[in-house]
């Protein structure tokens, strides 16, 4: 074994960082992120053993082995191999999706330590309040009034609205579906595979960069005119560089490093902060619309869309950048109390009132002052001061301050748990994945993704900010909604070959006309018609047929987008619809960004993630859990933990691949004094399944609650019904959702289910 590898244990394939239990047991063993908070400690003995991951410690000493561990870049032969070998390792990369129960636990445990779970659903509607409201109305409104849509900004600010609304219901279901750090990175590793989720990951990091970067500057703008100064007063020119880089921003700088250290301390400390600051942002709101209101002028609205329609669009596909923030709230999905119930409240709760806010602010700024005086950098109080309230303005930038420093502290804890997440995946440096045991925060992620936005606030201007960022956030939206489409329509082993080229053709025609409308309206002139005749009803009839003759594959199991494929296939024209709404100097930084993107995956990301998964077992799911056919679990205790529930699940993976070809296959369970003994059967009879539980506790199932522990995988909660079931008294104390549609299946002679595919089946890898 070389040098610096972990004992052989299946344990070490599983986990990624750890600790260890105790002296008792066999040298060391690494923890899961398990269900002993809520269901007591245990001390579990693995007999079957594997190769697996090395360890790696994450104190403050850091080696090489913390950035890059893996196999090809342990010396530089193995490095020039791993080159040779790109084209079939992109290949597996590319065709290998991942699935929900490697997400929740075998990912997530590689952080070594768990993510505190302190949040509600009214922490997450605060927090995506304040993620959200002060980036956009206090930074561009202004500029895209004055520049493009004037007084019918407010209608930009709708159109973009309820395109981020089609998204937040779209990353909603994921979110409760797969309640981990990754957000958008991990559904679509998912439902696409590895590579589109680095490209999307590769842009969501832009994102959050950008954003922040463009928040931070607008919130020296406000402080310099708090101050009896001009926006750029407290920025440093520097004639040697190009006008768009030029303006120094070291006030930026400053409030990033403070927003960094409030973002590490605590999670639920940087909740209550943004809580406080979110309260006294709605205030200065609520004075803003009635004094504004108060010195309205209906004639500046006269010339209400001065550039027409053209006009309101292109200053929507900007104005995305207001709504940009809110899928951080789903980032949290490891730290929130009730997933299924409290991230829907929190995303549609907070995007809702986010609306209806901007709207609000907009049409008042543009009836207090003509849209051509507007100023770009603090549009609220250079108008109040315009229409002789110069007092006012002072508690517009205050508030605007505390909108703005909420935006930022958000951003920094979602954007630092992507980038956990993303790490974990080995696709980014492993050391980035560490989550500390103290504060329970992803430290070194938040770090070094603090330290990017400063150096970018630093130096660049808002306006080559916000069209990047609009391009990145846009193609990820676009993404997670055909993700979405190809989540309830495709299942392996489930959805046939037929109805799985439908789905493609019916995805690419859906595709295709959006982005033929989008090319329409960035090429064509104003009053031209004649084109959206042809793409809308191409658009509309690919949607219908789509609904009509593919089945859906997969039902959502606690909260579902609704009018499926019907309002995700809206969200994909929409996203593609604003996108060609933006300018070709802004597509060019964006292809710039994609190329380097490819060229560190090429290098890098591909073959550190490619070794992670063959290590763990993801790259041939099926050939390496048909070796786990017999598996003895012992609990010292009795509490069932993550790891034998991970062992569980591997046994009965490949048995369940198998018998989906085999329609009569069926799962049984018998109790023999303190065991239980789990026996796949197949329709020939053989017996590919043998596996035994001993020293269960009785109460089990009545302690274990999916919903609260954010998890719901079905092939546990076969096992877990499966054993429930064993004796009335059991079946009494089963505390767990649809428990009474799988007893009516139990055979009460032969104790056993009926296997069902569809719903035991973990979600497939290949």
């Amino acid at each position: 074994m070389p040098a610096g590898q972990g004992r052989p244990s299946i344990l070490y394939s599983y986990g990624f960082h750890g600790c260890v239990l105790g002296k008792s047991l066999v040298n060391e063993f690494f923890c899961f992120i398990s269900l002993a908070a809520k269901m007591g400690d245990g001390n579990i003995h693995v007999d079957h053993q594997e190769e697996g991951l090395r360890r790696r410690g994450c104190g403050c000493s850091c080696s090489k082995n913390d950035f890059l561990p893996e196999e090809s870049f342990q010396s530089f032969g193995n490095y020039l191999r791993a080159l040779k070998e790109t084209p079939m390792r992109f290949k597996d990369r590319l065709l290998t999706r991942s699935k929900d129960s490697t997400e929740i636990h075998e990912i997530k445990a590689r952080s070594e330590h768990e993510m505190k779970r302190t949040l509600n659903w009214w922490d997450l509607i605060w927090l995506g309040i304040g993620s959200v409201v002060g980036a956009g109305i206090f930074v561009l409104t202004g500029l895209e009034a004055r520049d493009h849509a004037g007084p019918a900004v407010v209608l930009s600010y709708l159109v973009s609205g309820v395109s981020a609304m089609l998204s937040v219901f779209c990353y909603t279901e994921f979110a409760v579906e797969i309640p981990v750090a990754g957000g958008s990175f991990a559904y679509l590793r998912v439902e696409l595979g590895d590579f589109m989720a680095f490209i999307a990951a590769g842009n969501i990091l832009l994102e959050y960069v950008i954003s922040g970067a463009a928040v931070a500057r607008a919130w020296t703008s406000y402080f310099a005119t708090l101050c009896n100064h001009k926006p750029d007063d407290f920025r440093i020119i520097a004639h040697s560089l190009p006008d768009d880089y030029g303006h120094l921003d070291p006030i930026a700088v400053v409030v990033t490093a403070v927003v960094c250290i409030l973002a590490v301390i605590s999670t639920k400390g940087s909740s209550r902060f943004n809580y406080v600051s979110s309260i006294i942002h709605f205030v200065v709101i609520l004075f803003i619309v009635v004094a504004g209101l108060a010195k309205a002028d209906t004639k500046n609205y006269a010339d209400f869309a001065p550039n027409g329609a053209h006009g309101i669009f292109t200053a929507s596909a900007v104005l995305f950048f207001a709504y940009v923030g809110f899928d951080a709230v789903s980032t949290m999905a490891e730290e929130t109390k009730n997933p299924a119930r409290d991230i829907p409240i929190g995303l549609v709760g907070s995007m809702a009132i986010t609306i209806v806010v901007y709207c609000l602010l907009a049409v008042t700024l543009c009836l207090m002052v003509p849209y051509k005086m507007i100023d770009v950098d603090a549009p609220f109080s250079v108008a109040f001061e315009s229409v002789g309230w110069g007092w006012a303005k002072y508690i517009v930038a205050a508030g605007a301050l505390k909108g703005m420093t909420s935006v930022l502290l958000v951003s920094a804890v979602g954007q630092a748990r992507y980038l956990t997440h993303i790490a974990r995946t080995h696709m980014m440096p492993p050391w980035l994945a560490h989550v500390d045991a103290k504060t329970g925060t992803p430290v070194n992620a938040t770090v070094v993704m603090l330290a990017a936005t400063a150096i970018i606030a630093f130096f660049t201007k808002l306006d080559i900010l916000s069209n990047l960022l609009s391009i990145s956030t846009l193609f990820i939206f676009m993404l997670v909604a055909v993700s979405l489409l190809v989540r309830r329509y495709y299942v392996s082993g489930v959805t046939t070959a037929v109805n799985r080229a439908k789905l493609v053709v019916f995805i690419v025609i859906i595709l295709g006309s959006s982005i033929a409308t989008a090319l329409i309206w960035a090429t064509a002139d104003q009053g031209s018609w004649i084109g959206y005749v042809i793409t809308i009803p191409i658009w509309f009839l690919a949607t219908l047929a789509l609904k009509i003759f593919v089945p859906q594959a997969k039902d959502p199991k606690l909260w579902g987008v609704p009018l499926v494929p019907w309002l995700p296939s809206a969200s994909i024209l929409i996203n593609i619809f604003l996108l060609g709404s933006i300018d070709v100097q802004s597509f060019e930084r964006f292809a710039v960004w994609s190329v380097i993107l490819l060229i560190y995956y090429f290098l890098f990301g591909l073959h550190a993630s490619y070794d992670t998964a063959k290590a763990s077992g993801e790259n041939k799911a099926e050939d390496g859990f048909r070796k786990v056919e017999e598996v003895t679990v012992s609990s010292q205790n009795g509490a069932l933990e993550a790891m034998s529930i991970n062992m569980l699940q591997q046994a009965l993976y490949s048995t369940f691949v198998q018998a989906g070809r085999q329609e009569k296959s069926s799962l049984s369970c018998q109790e023999s004094g303190n065991m239980l003994r789990l026996t796949l059967t197949f329709a020939n009879g053989n017996q590919r399944l043998d596996t035994s539980l001993k020293d269960q506790k009785r109460d089990f199932c009545k302690r274990w609650n999916p919903r609260e522990a954010g998890l719901f995988d079905p092939a546990l909660m076969q096992f877990v019904l499966c054993h429930a079931a064993i004796s009335k008294e059991k079946r009494r104390s089963v505390g767990i959702d649809n428990c009474e549609k799988y007893k009516k299946k139990l055979n009460p002679q032969t104790n056993c289910f009926p296997l069902k595919i569809r719903e035991a089946v973990p979600r497939d890898v290949a």
